[in-house]
């Protein structure tokens, strides 16, 4: 008889040669568990997507309770589903600007997708300009727009009338014009190991895209939802976009994705022709349900404003003559090391120790420290005390190739 190792490797697409094959029993708020006994810190979240932790209680009853009430009933747009509604509107609540309008997807690629031709079908135009680096999903278009010739050249061809500029390139903005449908771009750069942008970039960005009647669309999926001290990293700059997409902690830990704008913007959809756009689970009710639920935790226990707090535990407790710099705020930290080996060694290694780490795309040379927001400060002084046994190692291990 096979094992649920075996059969993983037989039957489940794999998405790279050297998966994790970490088999988890159970979730429950910072910690994952084998079926062995084995217990693990998750210091990524699932990428950024359990900001309230694993199975919180009060996103559990709103699952069961959805779920005793109705699952799917017809394609997104046509009925009216309470969960949806009063999403919706907490989301509106607390999004600055005209941001009111949500059109709820399944993934963060799938937003991607449809702010893109949102934007088409707003401006009439197709130039869309996007940030070397960037990440923002692996569909066609999505791919389209990764600033990664690595991950897209063997898609190719793709979606024509895309440009790359440098982040933080003031200059490289003049590609801004009256041909331009939308400028993609994540406020902070996540893949690229959490890079910031210069002072007063998005500024510049937002001011000619309002001259030239371009759309201005921030990619909030891994950054949202409190992760990197604020409820949206937006707060941090004070620009607000003509579109915002959301995925990854918008679901409470279900898939849910969306792009939000103005009834304006958003109505261009309805029309010439009818379904622009069209999702089938898109906003499925129990993932917006979950997703509600999420959202009032963060808010009701004020998990935002204990980031600063915790992010700074972080960085007092990991010294390390590894380490070379520590990136990010909140709960979004890039920890540089030395060697792209110590990265590989330290992540391959890390259940060993009891720690869940990952990789960025886009940055070799560092590890992605993004645990849930409930973490207690024992649990992180625990996490990094591991952690710093886990590059001992390294430093011992590993030779530069």
């Amino acid at each position: 008889m096979l094992t649920n190792r075996q059969l993983f490797l037989l039957h489940l697409g794999q998405t790279s040669p050297a998966p994790l094959m970490l088999e988890i029993e159970k979730a429950e708020g910072v910690y994952l568990f084998g079926p062995n006994g084995e217990k693990y810190i998750d210091l990524i979240s699932g990428v950024s997507v359990s900001n309230t932790g694993h199975r919180h209680p009060k996103v559990v009853k709103a699952v069961k309770d959805q779920v005793d009430s109705y699952l799917h009933l017809m394609v997104y747009g046509e009925m009216i589903q309470s969960p949806q509604v009063k999403y919706a509107e907490r989301l509106a609540s607390i999004l600055p600007g005209n941001l009111g309008s949500c059109y709820f997807v399944n993934s963060g690629s799938e937003a991607i997708e449809g702010a893109l031709k949102l934007a088409k079908r707003f401006t009439g135009r197709s130039k869309i300009i996007y940030f070397t680096n960037s990440y923002h999903g692996s569909t066609h278009a999505a791919m389209s727009i990764q600033g990664s010739e690595t991950y897209r050249n063997a898609f190719r061809p793709l979606l024509p009338d895309t440009w790359e500029i440098p982040f933080n390139d003031f200059e490289a903005l003049n590609i801004i014009d009256e041909k331009t449908a939308c400028v993609v771009i994540e406020p902070v750069q996540a893949e690229a190991g959490v890079i910031y942008p210069a002072a007063g970039y998005l500024d510049d960005i937002r001011q000619r895209c309002s001259k030239t009647g371009a759309l201005l669309v921030f990619d909030e999926v891994q950054t949202g939802f409190g992760r990197t001290g604020k409820m949206f990293a937006i707060e941090k700059f004070g620009v607000v976009p003509d579109i915002l997409v959301l995925a990854k902690a918008l679901g409470g830990g279900m898939p849910l994705g969306a792009f939000i704008s103005s009834n304006e913007i958003m109505s261009s959809l309805i029309s010439n022709p009818p379904l622009g756009h069209i999702t089938t689970f898109g906003g499925h009710p129990v993932c917006c349900a979950a997703g509600l639920a999420s959202l009032g935790v963060i808010i009701d226990e004020k998990l935002v404003a204990g980031c600063e707090s915790k992010s700074a535990i972080f960085r007092k407790e990991l010294i390390h003559p590894l380490i070379t710099e520590i990136r990010g705020e909140g709960l979004l930290l890039a920890v540089q090391l030395k060697t792209p080996e110590a990265v590989v060694y330290a992540i391959s290694h890390a259940p060993e120790h009891g720690l869940v780490l990952d990789y960025f795309l886009f940055c070799p040379n560092a590890v992605r420290i993004a645990p849930p927001l409930i973490i207690s400060k024992d649990e992180i002084t625990d996490a990094c005390s591991r952690f710093k046994v886990l590059l001992d190692e390294a430093d011992k291990n590993v030779k530069p190739l």
